[in-house]
């Protein structure tokens, strides 16, 4: 078998998450997407803008980064 310095490509399907969510963050899910049209000038619904804000929060909680480096080093 050949072996190429490139490892194979990791599974790039998005996966489809169905979650409930309360009266209160809804509302202000609606807000923030008001606030991406008015910042932006275009709108998105607020599936679309989900995966990004938890893709920002995640990247952003730096005691989260550190036990996934800490995790990966063992």
């Amino acid at each position: 078998m050949l072996e190429l310095k490139l490892a194979r490509l990791p599974p790039r399907q998005p996966i489809k998450i169905k979650i409930e969510v309360t009266p209160e963050l809804h509302k202000l899910l609606d807000a923030y997407a008001q606030a991406y049209r008015e910042a932006y000038g275009e709108a998105e619904k607020i599936n679309e803008l989900i995966p990004y804000m938890l893709e920002t929060f995640l990247s952003s909680d730096r005691a989260f980064t550190k036990s996934r480096r800490d995790v990966m080093e063992e």
